[in-house]
């Protein structure tokens, strides 16, 4: 059994030797233990700091290309090195290394596909009132449009398995984040959390520059993601609300007229039938658009399928060539 524990970094030469030297280097029931970092064109030593502590793999793109970018392609290379378990967590320190054995745990016993640490949010004495009311309103939020249980949606610290981490193909710059547990929570993959430590914050968030930024981008990623997994469900909704619209506006001419024909006869309908005829066109413009957004989904679905079985069936024959590869030596060794 092997683990690769990826650390994806931006100007991190500071924060990332106590990060690495935090890690577990033994966890029962782990073979192997490989760290990778992910250097998103850092512009400090990280690089340097990375190779002089002797970490195992260095992916580094040479310009910032953004967190969830940087998630994937650690993901990517840490599937190609043979990785049965991939850990993520940050260059900053902010998630304690030892909890990464709690982390493996449901993975390990086979219990769940994807486990997310969450942190004690409520005691955290760095967060402000505001920022535990956002974080807890933001978990909810996501919770429901993800359908899963998981108490702290905004950690990204988690453990995922091999079948898991190939499922996932990530559609947002953002962060990894959200999408990762709306896209899991849509696979119906299990989904575990578990309680872990954090350490005092050593820098500010890179990926926003205030909580108004943070809100605005983590909202539109939601948005984004819920009409690109759900996108039926969206323009659906709306349609309905245009056909609520035409309905009530319909039955309120009949009552008018018909049954006070003399006492209304003086008013005009006019406007409200221009406004029945404006619903009625957009309420036809959102089935069609949610007949055709599901059926772009259904594509989707099928295009991700298909890079599903075939990164499962590069993994067949790289242990068919290894157990031949093994087979020949064992059959020819003095």
């Amino acid at each position: 059994m092997k683990l690769v524990i990826q650390i994806p970094c931006y100007n991190e030469e500071r924060t990332l030797p106590q990060t690495v030297r935090d890690l577990p280097t033994a966890i029962p029931g782990i073979d192997e233990i490989e760290i990778l970092v992910i250097d998103d064109g850092s512009t400090d030593r990280t690089v340097a700091v990375a190779r002089e502590l002797g970490v195992h793999h260095i992916l580094s793109f040479g310009r910032r290309c953004g967190l969830a970018s940087a998630f994937t392609n650690g993901l990517e290379t840490a599937l190609s090195l043979g990785a049965d378990i991939i850990v993520n967590t940050d260059g900053d320190n902010q998630y304690c290394g030892a909890d990464v054995a709690k982390l493996v745990q449901p993975v390990l016993l086979q219990n769940a596909d994807m486990v997310v640490g969450c942190r004690p949010i409520e005691s955290h004495h760095e967060f402000s009132p505001l920022k535990k009311l956002l974080q807890r309103l933001g978990s909810a939020v996501l919770r429901h449009l993800s359908e899963t249980s998981v108490p702290d949606a905004a950690s990204g610290f988690r453990a995922f398995s091999r079948s898991s981490a190939q499922r996932l193909f990530l559609h947002s710059r953002f962060s990894h984040c959200i999408e990762t547990l709306i896209q899991a929570g849509n696979l119906r993959l299990r989904i575990a959390s578990v309680d872990i430590r954090v350490n005092p914050a050593t820098r500010e968030s890179r990926l926003y520059r205030s909580l108004p930024e943070y809100i605005w981008k983590s909202g539109m990623t939601m948005v984004a993601m819920v009409m690109h997994y759900r996108p039926s469900r969206v323009f659906g909704t709306l349609a309905a609300f245009c056909y609520l619209g035409i309905l009530y506006l319909g039955l309120r001419f009949i009552f008018l007229v018909y049954l006070f024909p003399e006492t209304e006869a003086h008013r005009t309908y006019i406007p409200s039938l221009i406004l029945v005829a404006t619903l009625a066109a957009f309420a036809a413009g959102l089935t069609l658009l949610a007949v055709v957004a599901e059926m772009i989904r259904s594509q989707t679905r099928l295009t991700e399928e298909v890079l599903f079985q075939l990164r499962r069936q590069s993994d067949d024959k790289e242990q068919r060539s290894n157990h031949q590869f093994e087979s020949s030596r064992k059959r020819f060794a003095p």
